[in-house]
């Protein structure tokens, strides 16, 4: 087994509780599912063997990320803003 592999083991034996935690904060499953498969496949840069200290809280932190720099889907605003005209209409 390499270091790479046994990581991304080690994170991956992880993935079901950070899966959840996701889940209820963040309510998506099928998104964050998919944070937290890119989480498993990424090599951390932290710690002296390249394991992080605490695996879990790495993987949590990372997927988190994912999700919150996820870009909207396109025409996710429309239906919040108005347009000048609404804006400026007078009752």
């Amino acid at each position: 087994m390499t270091a790479v592999t046994g990581i991304e083991e080690l994170l991956c034996r992880h993935a079901p509780q950070v899966l959840g935690a996701l889940v209820r904060r963040y309510g998506h499953f099928d998104t964050a599912e998919d944070a937290v498969q890119e989480g498993c496949s990424r090599r951390p840069s932290s710690g002296r063997s390249g394991v992080p200290d605490n695996p879990r809280g790495w993987l949590i932190r990372v997927a988190a990320r994912r999700l919150t720099d996820a870009p909207r889907p396109p025409g996710a605003r429309e239906d919040d803003t108005l347009s000048v005209s609404e804006w400026r209409s007078d009752p």
